[in-house]
């Protein structure tokens, strides 16, 4: 699995699992139970990872949809 993006923008994460949910990239999001760790104050960013075989298309997918992720590992 591989980081794509990172961020603490829950419309961006949820705009980003409806792209890979309709591009069929299966994707894994950690970190969203932190908030109660820290507070419920949205500080702490969450981290979504693709598979090592859709990494590229899933950036593809970002990229068309003009969602900047900063471009992670290319």
């Amino acid at each position: 699995m591989n980081e794509l993006l990172r961020t603490n923008n829950q419309v961006l994460l949820s705009y980003v699992k409806a792209l890979f949910g309709e591009a069929g990239i299966d994707h894994t999001i950690l970190d969203t139970h932190m908030s109660i760790v820290e507070g419920s104050l949205g500080i702490l960013p969450q981290r979504v990872l693709v598979s090592d075989e859709d990494f590229a298309r899933a950036q593809r997918v970002l990229r068309d949809a003009g969602v900047d992720f900063g471009g992670a590992n290319e």
